[in-house]
């Protein structure tokens, strides 16, 4: 049977770019659409266009840039949202209205001060404008998971009937845990049952650290999109990180049954251009793109990786564009080292290797890390 088709929506240049102290420029947002576009992502949300003449330009200059993927902005559900948005958009090779509409009572009450009623009449006007702008439109259900089920049902329901095309159930505050999350979905989908005729998305944050988790149990409990950042970014802890739900959806294949169209070997590099323009440096420990995400120091790690690298790696380096190290350090073992040195094209019988190997573990007990030419500064063996 063939795998379903996940469709990745990246919101790098909208939710990301909403990180304190992030300000990305049209020619900057442009780049990252091109890496984006080769990165394979569907659909690229470049931005909230009415938020200022910078974003707007950001979104224009991202809808001329690319031409595979659908480019999206959000905005709320007012006229003039909409209107800026699909002027910004107008260039698209594919264009996308995305909506965000606050449905928990918490949000009604204190933040939108509508009532359930008037917010219901407020999707209908949004949605069915929205659908004579844009080629899609995109529904969030803000605040979902601390809403009622119920009424999330009926927003659902109205929205599709006024012909929205992607339905987003929302984590927005990261509240949920995984089971919790996909039994939302499940909920609304049974009370809801038009959502079968349009596309329903994960959207999840990382405030208790279970955006990813929660994001692959939308794609478990039935979501066909996924929305997410390049390197988790995002507002406040930040968003399910792009390249964690992708390997995750990759390695465990066989239990999710599920495909993307993702070229994974872009990964590296698309991170390390986010990085690079967003001026958040990536920790070394993160998943997949860190720089310790495929490096072994441990001595029973190195002689296993020498010997068969599936004993230490569920997946390849190179599948995601990037390297396996052997860093030598107070852990590394004299197999590593004699392959270090090996590699450096030194020549060392017996007695050489073990003299230079206990140099080395003396360096590594104070200085972590040692570069090789530090064992022999003091004496270079002949070779």
């Amino acid at each position: 049977m063939q795998d379903r088709r996940i469709t990745i929506f990246d919101t790098t240049m909208r939710d990301g770019e909403q990180s304190p102290g992030i300000a990305l420029h049209p020619e900057q947002k442009a780049a990252l659409g091109e890496q984006l576009e080769r990165l394979g992502v569907d659909v690229i949300e470049a931005g909230f266009a009415v938020a200022s003449a910078g974003d707007f330009e950001g979104v224009r200059a991202v809808a001329d840039a690319v031409t595979r993927p659908t480019v999206a902005s959000a905005c709320r559900a007012r006229l003039a949202d909409l209107d800026r948005a699909g002027e910004a958009l107008r260039g698209a090779r594919r264009s996308r209205i995305h909506i965000i509409m606050a449905t928990s009572p918490l949000h009604m009450e204190k933040k939108l001060r509508l009532t359930p009623a008037e917010v219901l009449e407020q999707v209908r006007f949004a949605v069915s404008y929205a659908a004579g702008l844009a080629d899609e439109v995109e529904l969030s259900c803000e605040d979902a998971t601390r809403s009622d089920p119920d009424f999330v049902a009926r927003v659902c329901a109205l929205a599709v009937e006024q012909g929205v095309t992607v339905v987003n159930l929302p984590d927005t505050v990261g509240y949920c845990w995984p089971d919790e999350y996909a039994g939302f979905i499940k909920e609304v989908c049974v009370r809801c049952p038009e959502l079968a005729d349009v596309t329903l998305s994960a959207h999840c944050h990382d405030d208790l650290g279970l955006a990813v988790a929660n994001t692959l149990a939308g794609v478990a409990a039935g979501a066909g999109q996924v929305e997410c950042t390049v390197n988790g970014i995002g507002e406040r802890a930040g968003n399910a990180a792009l390249e964690e739900v992708v390997m995750a959806l990759r390695v465990k294949r066989d239990l999710f049954g599920v495909a993307t169209g993702i070229d994974t070997r872009e990964l590296a590099a698309t991170s390390r251009l986010v990085e690079q323009l967003t001026g958040y440096v990536v920790p070394r420990n993160k998943a997949i793109v860190g720089a310790n995400a495929f490096a072994h120091e441990s001595g029973i790690h190195q002689d296993g990786m020498l010997k068969d690298a599936r004993t230490y790696q569920i997946m390849d380096p190179a599948e995601v564009g990037a390297l396996m190290t052997l860093p030598l350090g107070k852990h590394s073992g004299r197999h590593a080292f004699a392959r270090a040195c090996a590699d450096a094209g030194l020549d060392l019988d017996a007695a050489q290797l073990s003299a230079a190997f206990v140099r080395f573990k003396t360096l590594a007990d104070s200085n972590g890390d040692v570069p090789l030419s530090h064992v022999f500064t003091q004496e270079v063996p002949a070779s």
